[in-house]
């Protein structure tokens, strides 16, 4: 592709408006007040969401993100399934579309499906004008950008149907959001990766980064080397997760303490402690989908002592779910049928609507084949996106198991736990840190169990009001 110059952005579309797109274009809008932002879905009904005046029904919950949308909405920030004339009217356009793991064909289980980037670079293809800047934004595998150019490149050489030409440059620019956080991210980023050969390009994009971050955070490399940091980035702190997660089944078997040990080994500052803190398992849209990306790319290369080794990431964190599961099972005598539990937190982490790859699902998916009722308490997760993960509260267990096992989405705290046999807490909400143990007992039968598998709860005083205690990595 010949690179032509483009002087300045006046007008970005970004393509998928969803986890990454919605809040990457809200902060970049607002930072950048003389561009125009065109989010664009075919998903009407996420669109009418993040349009929408009440601003507690926007689709995607992060704190700060709905005072953004309420400053900058209409103003330079817009939300559209007029994809094709904000296209058209783009001089750089973000690809921000969902990338899953394939589940059939070649790769399935491992390599991301790339559907929805093909069909975005082929309506960028059809619609841009004139030269366009393509950032890739979606989380890719490396050398996906090879894909994409190679459709630009048909259009380039080939022009629209007018004869008029087109041209193109592709730039890398993964996102680095933790979810929860993913404003503050945004706002004060560790660092903004910018991949790509063509240097006006990179230079324009940067211009745009430069309005809120520092020239010195801001770090530009090749095309593949940035596509390939951000699975790796990704790996790596899911691993740091899964080891720390398989030494807390260690502490409990050795009368030590995981917040202990975490602390201890955090305060090496080679280490760190972000990361260090123990749990069900790791979840969210990234972490299963990147590490099985890199091992299924290992895997390609011939590298299969190295694709072992990511494997065992995953594997270490499916082992923890079952492990909290079966816990769960052998504490309540071995038996879960006509029993109650309540969980406590649905999402992946605080601070967050998603659900996806959450813990809460295969463990919650466990326990509904051991016979029992599910009684599922969040503060963010709605009841659809709960039957999205579970099915309709008419579940029936497996097939050696014929009991009518389902579940039940409560509003409130205290009463979702009217007769349960046992608190399982599973996401660490702040609503969950000054709990009224005695209002929660009153309500429960009796032997009562709390399972803190986010260690929020204060043992003694769970102990004192007649709670039996379990707490991840407490021996």
């Amino acid at each position: 592709m010949e690179n032509k110059k483009i002087s300045n952005i006046k007008n970005i579309c970004c393509i998928g408006a969803g986890y990454v797109g919605g809040p990457t274009m809200a902060v970049l809008a607002a930072n950048n007040p003389n561009i125009k932002v065109n989010v664009v879905d075919t998903n009407k009904t996420k669109l009418d969401l993040w349009n929408s005046e009440n601003l507690d029904e926007l689709p995607i919950y992060e704190p700060g993100l709905s005072d953004l949308i309420h400053k900058n909405r209409g103003r330079n920030l817009f939300f559209t399934s007029n994809i094709s004339d904000c296209i058209k009217e783009a001089d750089m356009i973000f690809i921000s579309v969902n990338t899953p793991t394939k589940i059939k064909g070649l790769g399935a289980g491992y390599a991301s499906d790339l559907k929805w980037v093909e069909s975005s670079a082929r309506q960028v293809a059809e619609f841009a004008n004139g030269h366009t800047i393509v950032v890739e934004k979606s989380t890719l595998p490396v050398r996906t950008a090879q894909t994409i150019k190679s459709i630009l490149q048909a259009y380039e050489e080939k022009g629209d149907f007018q004869g008029d030409k087109k041209s193109f440059s592709i730039l890398s620019n993964p996102e680095f959001l933790a979810e929860g956080t993913a404003i503050n991210d945004l706002q004060n980023p560790d660092r903004v990766l910018i991949g790509g050969e063509d240097d006006n390009a990179i230079k324009l994009l940067e211009k745009i980064y430069l309005n809120w971050v520092d020239r010195n955070k801001i770090l530009t490399t090749d095309l593949w080397s940035s596509e390939l940091s951000k699975i790796v980035s990704n790996a790596f702190l899911a691993q740091r997760i899964s080891s720390i997660n398989s030494i807390s089944a260690l502490c409990e078997l050795t009368e030590a303490n995981i917040n202990n040990v975490s602390h201890a080994v955090g305060m090496d500052n080679r280490i760190g402690k972000k990361f260090l803190s123990a749990g069900p398992g790791f979840g969210g849209s990234c972490f299963k989908k990147d590490i099985s990306n890199l091992i299924y790319i290992c895997k390609h290369y011939g590298l299969e002592d190295v694709a072992d080794y990511w494997e065992s990431v995953i594997s270490i964190n499916d082992w923890q779910k079952k492990r909290i599961s079966k816990i769960i099972v052998e504490k309540l005598y071995g038996n879960l049928s006509d029993k109650k539990i309540s969980i406590f937190g649905f999402s992946f982490k605080p601070n967050t609507n998603d659900t996806r790859e959450s813990p809460a699902i295969s463990i919650c998916k466990d326990l509904l084949e051991e016979g029992c009722l599910i009684s599922i308490y969040d503060p963010r997760v709605t009841e659809e996106q709960i039957c999205l993960e579970l099915g309709d509260n008419k579940q029936v267990s497996s097939e050696k198991n014929k009991s009518n096992a389902k579940w039940t989405k409560n509003e409130d705290l205290y009463e979702c736990t009217l007769n349960s046999d046992a608190i399982l807490l599973l996401t660490d909400w702040e609503d969950f840190y000054n709990m009224n143990l005695k209002k929660l007992i009153k309500n429960m039968r009796i032997p009562s169990w709390i399972f803190d598998t986010r260690n929020v709860i204060n043992h003694k005083e769970a102990k004192s009001v007649g709670f039996n205690m379990w707490k991840l990595g407490n021996g």
